[in-house]
């Protein structure tokens, strides 16, 4: 027998959620290793195992793969590994690969600019760094060497300091030797509490410092995240956010593209900028425009 939707009485067909025409991914593999002992870093000094290190190599040419692939939606990427990516020639590979996908709109890493930068000329205007300066694990003429050999190739970066009150003169001196279209911005430390002086001080490097300041108040707000932005790790697992653990479902078998839709965020708080910039009522992103991934100010 024959049913002829659309009639009077009949059930409605149930809709299909649609995958928004633009998609930020954040990636993040099983790269846990760093080379730097930042003390308020986790991984500081940590050493990945060879085995390790090739299934991260693995994971990350499989999600490069996927992206080159999935040519249905612009994609926008943000590398966010645990440890130093670039020291890695695969993630190097990656941006530069990537950089050139027609329907790539941005691909950035998260990066302390250890690795020298020259390869950044075989990307893309497309490809950026998001770049951190770390006062004691570098000289600051080396950093400043990595960021003006960016500015000769052309290609864009945002710089930010841990905001600990033994970094600001050391901030201080960054703002003043980088170019003056460069952002800097300032993260809060965790666990450091700052009086009004304190704060004042690091708001004058960094106009937006305020939004790292204080946890936002997210719990039941409405957030990009699970509708235009979703978190990657490296077996596929997709999650609206990487503070977030419920997965969506899986990148390679195509169930993330049924879960996404708009959802208030089920977290009390967000304190970390790749959280919090998706909120939707900061409108951070009429702040940062299209370099929202890249921390670059429009």
């Amino acid at each position: 027998m024959s049913v002829f939707l659309g009639l009077p009485g009949a059930s409605p067909v149930p809709s299909v959620p649609s995958v928004p025409d633009r998609l930020s991914v954040l990636y993040r593999g099983p790269l846990a290793s760093c080379n730097y002992d930042c003390p308020y870093c986790p991984f500081a000094k940590r050493v990945d195992p060879p085995p390790l290190l090739r299934e991260d190599r693995a994971a990350l040419g499989r999600f490069v793969d996927w992206v080159v692939e999935t040519t249905d939606v612009r994609l926008s990427i943000l590398f966010t590994p645990w440890g130093e990516g670039l020291i890695r020639s695969w993630y190097r590979e990656a941006i530069v690969r990537l950089s050139h996908q027609d329907h790539v709109d941005r691909v950035s890493i998260q990066t302390n600019l250890a690795a020298r930068v020259d390869w950044m000329a075989d990307a893309a205007p497309t490809a950026a760094l998001w770049a951190t300066y770390h006062p004691g694990q570098v000289t600051l003429e080396r950093f400043l060497a990595r960021c003006r050999r960016l500015d000769e190739i052309g290609r864009r970066y945002s710089v930010g300091v841990v905001g600990l009150p033994g970094h600001h003169e050391a901030a201080l001196e960054l703002r003043a030797a980088l170019e003056p279209s460069v952002y800097l911005w300032v993260n809060a430390a965790e666990g450091h509490t700052y009086s009004p002086e304190e704060e004042a001080r690091w708001t004058a490097l960094d106009p937006r410092f305020g939004d790292s300041v204080r946890p936002h108040v997210s719990f039941g707000q409405p957030c990009h995240a699970g509708e235009s932005a979703v978190s990657v790790i490296g077996d596929g697992t997709v999650r609206r956010c990487h503070f977030i653990d419920t997965p969506l479902g899986n990148l390679y078998d195509g169930s993330w593209r049924q879960a996404l839709r708009p959802r208030p965020c089920t977290n009390r708080i967000c304190d970390c900028h790749i959280g919090y910039v998706h909120l939707k009522p900061l409108g951070l992103y009429d702040v940062y425009g299209p370099g929202v991934l890249e921390r670059i100010l429009a």
